[in-house]
């Protein structure tokens, strides 16, 4: 089953809930090419500032260069999200005849981010997709990247000034609202709980946290207690994670919107002490929390497919970059396998409602 379909079952099945440098020497990319035409290779693009040739193939530019910016390498989200193994944004890119090239910082944090895209335009980037660090921070940078005509993507973390289009992996308010509903429902409405976010300055994780916030106010037996910053780092979601156990001796469950937070998180509270006793819900990948479901650490989780999520960013991103969308609200165009989508308010497209894993379906699964 892909989360394609998985996606359609969840709006049909009635569930409790539906619903993360070459410039730099700490840093590495990977790249694809896919070969372009002799046409291509002589006509220069019209809307970059890059170098690369591109030419109009059915009303898309090829040799378009796109560069792809996650939060930071070795995060395997964003490899699941990026990759062209996995079917993500550089497999998209090079089968619309682009040269997709992934690069990025070692840690999730704008200095170590925004060096990777400003080598990107050194290199004659054409677009950019980024999913950012922190909402402002890289605004000068992608700012003066858009001045120059190249087009800036974000995905599943927003820069909303900066940037010609959003592709969000699924509404933020179904996203924030779940996972607390998830969380009640497994400590049955009552108990104090916790958060363990990625950074501070994740636009994301900060949007879906006041979505949280909001919905328990329909639970007043439960009680957020702390917000814990893993950064997206497993070394420091333990440490945080424990310190929130050693600080809070009665808490009754954590909520992770983060891949790295989750398995962190999980990992700590993998012992007869607190399985079965500390309930654990978030946004994981399947991959990582199969040991957890099958032990019962963790009940349910949820998330999307980033690959899925990948691919349409790099179709929005040269559909823009071929001049053929502007990204205004209400304009339409093809992702390939992922089929037809609608820009909404905000330059924002919307992969689709993510989906509940747990114990009966997780097996199907391997990504």
């Amino acid at each position: 089953m892909t989360l394609r379909q998985a996606r359609k079952l969840a709006l049909a099945l009635p569930i409790a809930a539906t619903v993360a440098v070459a410039a730099c020497s700490s840093s590495s990319s990977s790249s694809s090419t896919a070969a372009t035409s002799s046409a291509a290779a002589s006509s220069p693009a019209a809307t970059s500032a890059g170098s690369s040739s591109a030419a109009s193939t059915a009303g898309l530019k090829t040799g378009l260069k796109v560069f792809v910016v996650p939060k930071n390498l070795g995060n395997s989200y964003f490899t699941t999200a990026d990759s062209a193994n996995s079917g993500g944004a550089i497999a998209a890119l090079s089968a619309l005849g682009e040269t997709g090239t992934e690069t990025s910082g070692t840690a999730a944090t704008p200095a170590s981010q925004i060096p990777a895209i400003q080598a990107a335009i050194s290199r004659g980037a054409n677009a950019l997709i980024v999913s950012a660090t922190d909402p402002t921070a890289l605004c000068p940078t992608l700012e003066s990247a858009m001045h120059r005509g190249i087009t800036v993507v974000t995905y599943d973390s927003d820069a909303p000034t900066c940037r010609s289009m959003f592709v969000n992996q699924a509404s933020t308010a179904q996203i924030g609202t779940s996972e607390v509903d998830v969380l009640a429902k497994e400590i049955g409405d009552s108990g104090q709980i916790a958060i363990v976010s990625a950074a501070a300055s994740a636009t994301n994780q900060n949007a879906w946290i006041g979505y949280m916030k909001t919905e328990l106010k329909k639970y007043p037996k439960m009680s957020l207690v702390s917000t814990v910053y893993g950064n997206d780092d497993p070394t420091v979601a333990t440490q945080v994670t424990q310190g929130l156990l050693q600080q809070y001796p009665n808490l009754k469950g954590i909520i992770s919107p983060t891949t790295v937070g989750i398995a962190a998180a999980a990992a700590v509270l993998d012992t007869s002490k607190y399985r079965g006793k500390v309930a654990l819900t978030g946004l994981g990948t399947p991959d990582e929390m199969k040991k957890y479901v099958s032990d019962g650490t963790v009940k349910e989780f949820e998330l999307w497919n980033p690959a899925d999520l990948g691919f349409l960013a790099a179709y929005a991103a040269v559909e823009l970059a071929s001049g053929k969308i502007t990204g205004a609200a209400g304009q339409s165009f093809s992702a390939g396998k992922l089929g037809s989508y609608t820009v909404g308010a905000d330059n924002t497209v919307l992969l689709g409602p993510p989906y509940v894993f747990s114990s009966s379906n997780i097996a199907q699964f391997n990504f």
